[in-house]
């Protein structure tokens, strides 16, 4: 006969030390611009699925791309200064 056995992460999966940590919450506050922007091109793209795309749905989907690849740079401008340490070599 096997023994059924309760597996250590399972039972404490809710547990409050596994809550996000502030670093990580800071994290995802810089990332919120780029995150809506993200949400704003994935409902143009299911609006233009829905049927077959005007003038207007594809200026929609461009516009929300266009703001997509706009806050990608800024993250990523972001994320490159900070990481780089002061002063030039």
């Amino acid at each position: 006969m096997e023994h059924i056995v309760t597996v250590q992460d399972t039972v404490t999966a809710f547990a409050d030390w596994i809550e996000p940590t502030a670093a990580e919450l800071d994290a995802i506050e810089e990332e919120m611009p780029l995150i809506l922007a993200d949400v704003d091109l994935i409902d143009a793209q299911i609006i233009a699925l829905d049927r077959t795309p005007n003038e207007l749905d594809t200026r929609r989907t461009r516009r929300a791309l266009a703001r997509v690849l706009a806050e990608r740079a800024v993250l990523a401008n972001r994320t490159a200064t900070e990481s780089l340490p002061g002063g030039a070599a």
